[in-house]
């Protein structure tokens, strides 16, 4: 969730049902370097609690000396990255490469454990390849010494995000008798359907969600609905889906300034309209306008454009 998961983006997910979020996650060799990029990843704000600083690098040392730095910014935990596949973070020993060193992996961990007070979690993946897939010894290993929750993303690194998520193996994290800690399953989690189906099947402690929040960070709420009614939410109309674009559009401004908060939304308007029919004019304004009045005025237009096509703001996750 690199260069989507910011402030703005978890402002909206909190509005739209978010237990628990994570910032972006943050290099510790940036951090400890004070790379403006990396400290301004620390912003955190009331309404995002509980959160979580998510943490990634390649050196035990430094990690150590980013978890009492991220610990400074105040957040309700420390999360350490192990998960991340992309070449650019794993190829400098960060991220899922750690899951080639499982001694490195324990003893960075355990170093961050004892950085800090606050609770310190982990994200990782089954392991390296088919071959290594290892989650059950190192999900004990993590909780010997001292990790507080374990969330595990359903494929191995050699997977990147290919192929369905194997749900099977953090079923069998979950069920064995010596873990006391909370499991997250993570993966394919792309309807209210499917996160019942796996939280009854595989008895997770809950559920985390990444990709199908771009674009609807509604999501949440209707998961949460169809757990407690068994009945499905409607998908915002478009009055409503326009009013999310607003509020993330305002907070982006707020934190990035005009100029960059009016550039870096333009990613997003994809996704929010995904599925929309006959919206291709409108997204090109969308991402050519330069003014927060221009903007507006165009999300005007969409609103009634589409009132009352409440069919037509479907959007597939």
């Amino acid at each position: 969730m690199e260069d989507v998961s910011d402030p703005p983006f978890r402002a909206v997910c909190k509005a739209g049902g978010a237990d628990l979020m994570y910032t972006e996650f943050i290099s510790s060799e940036g951090l400890i370097r004070h790379a403006a990029k990396s400290k301004q990843k620390l912003d955190i704000f009331e309404y995002e609690r509980p959160i979580g600083i998510q943490l990634f690098g390649g050196n035990v040392d430094s990690m150590r000396e980013a978890a009492e730095i991220a610990a400074a910014a105040n957040p309700d935990l420390i999360d350490i990255n192990y998960g991340c596949p992309v070449k650019a973070v794993a190829c400098k020993g960060a991220g899922a490469a750690l899951l080639q060193d499982i001694p490195k992996m324990v003893r960075m961990t355990e170093e961050v454990v004892k950085a800090t007070s606050l609770p310190v979690t982990v994200k990782t993946r089954l392991g390296w390849d088919d071959h290594t897939k290892n989650i059950v010894e190192v999900a004990e290993r993590l909780q010997d010494i001292g990790i507080k929750a374990l969330a595990i993303h359903g494929r191995t690194r050699v997977q990147m995000y290919k192929g369905p998520a194997d749900w099977s193996l953090i079923g069998r994290v979950k069920e064995n008798p010596r873990m006391h800690i909370p499991i997250f399953g993570n993966g394919d989690i792309d309807s209210p359907q499917k996160a019942l189906e796996y939280k009854n099947r595989y008895g997770v402690d809950g559920i985390m969600i990444g990709r199908a929040t771009i674009g609807a960070p509604w999501v949440f709420n209707e998961i949460k609905y169809y757990l407690k009614t068994g009945e499905q939410l409607p998908p915002p109309d478009m009055a409503e889906r326009v009013r999310i674009v607003r509020q993330h559009l305002d907070f982006s401004i707020r934190w990035k300034g005009n100029r960059l908060g009016i550039f870096e939304m333009r990613r997003h308007y994809t996704n929010y309209f995904r599925g929309i029919p006959d919206f291709k004019p409108f997204r090109t304004r969308l991402v050519e306008a330069d003014t927060h009045e221009e903007v507006n005025e165009i999300l005007e237009e969409v609103v009634k454009a589409y009132a009352g096509q409440h069919e037509a703001c479907v959007v597939s996750m």
